[in-house]
């Protein structure tokens, strides 16, 4: 039994006094469930609003590019720095520590290669085994105007569904193909079906013309594709301008993992998504970082 001795009424309930509730600070999200809720401020950092994903999902089509060939020892030391892991549950389970404590946006999707059509893709993960591998997000492939258009819908559709059921966010991943348009009329397409659909929040292209558009006609956050490797300003000046132009982050990877200093990369980028450090400074940043052996 509850020891009842020494029990005070409560007295101080705050009368006349508005319930002081706060609006969610990420886009598109007050009306979420808690459990929701609470995944995505893992996502995102609250303080910031925005955030550094670490992506090297790529194995899952490409195979070992360059920059992957051991996770173990290419990935692992720059996990500390990201804010979530871009990942399959492959090289989840293979070469990230359960310790480390970085939220996992876990790549859903597979069913092709990069010597065959790219949007031909199906859910390969069922919800199970995203619970338990904890994951905090899932993540699958839209290929809008793609042959499999239709099929890539429905498995976003399909892990959107799954994920609500138990408070898991999705992120819809807009898939381009290599003869497609990339643009800012084709990106708010892509982004709008996304959110429309129910993703919770959105990886597209950054694009010089127009971005603004893309986020703006956005109903939920969007963070930009690092994509190919370009010179670290360049990189750290795309991602500068998206966040100018209303992206809540970056989801980038070979821009970090195959960069001449990784490390001191992605904390470079991580200054300037989360401190708004303009381009040239986080250069010099990543400069000093390298030469310090970062």
């Amino acid at each position: 039994m509850a020891d009842l001795d020494g029990l005070k009424d409560g007295k101080d309930y705050g009368i006349g006094t508005p319930v002081q509730e706060q609006p969610f600070f990420l886009k598109g999200s007050n009306h979420l469930d808690w459990g929701m809720q609470n995944r995505l401020s893992r996502l995102f950092n609250p303080k910031s609003g925005r955030t550094v994903m670490l992506a090297f999902d790529h194995g899952y089509f490409q195979g070992p590019t360059t920059g992957l060939e051991r996770i173990d020892l290419t990935i692992a030391p720059l996990m500390p720095y990201a804010d979530v892991l871009m990942c399959t549950r492959g090289a989840l389970r293979t070469s990230v520590d359960p310790a480390l404590g970085k939220p996992v946006a876990l790549r859903c999707s597979a069913g092709q290669s990069i010597l065959t059509e790219l949007s031909n893709e199906y859910i390969s993960v069922e919800m199970e085994e995203a619970l338990r591998l904890n994951a905090s997000a899932l993540a699958a492939q839209i290929y809008i105007g793609a042959e499999h258009e239709h099929q890539s819908i429905k498995n976003v559709t399909k892990l959107i569904d799954a994920g609500t059921r138990y408070g898991i966010p999705t992120l819809a991943v807009t898939g381009v193909g290599k003869d497609m348009a990339r643009d800012a009329r084709y990106f708010g397409l892509a982004t709008r079906i996304a959110a429309e659909i129910g993703a919770h929040f959105v990886k597209t292209y950054f694009v010089e013309k127009a971005f603004e558009t893309v986020t703006h006609g956005c109903p939920v956050p969007v963070v930009i594709a690092g994509g190919k490797k370009i010179p670290e300003l360049d990189a750290l000046t795309m991602a500068y301008r998206g966040i100018d132009q209303g992206a809540a982050g970056v989801d980038m990877g070979r821009n970090i993992f195959q960069s001449d200093s990784p490390k001191a990369m992605i904390q470079a980028v991580g200054a300037v998504v989360h401190e708004l450090m303009r381009p040239e400074r986080a250069f010099e940043m990543y400069q000093d970082l390298k030469a310090q052996g970062a």
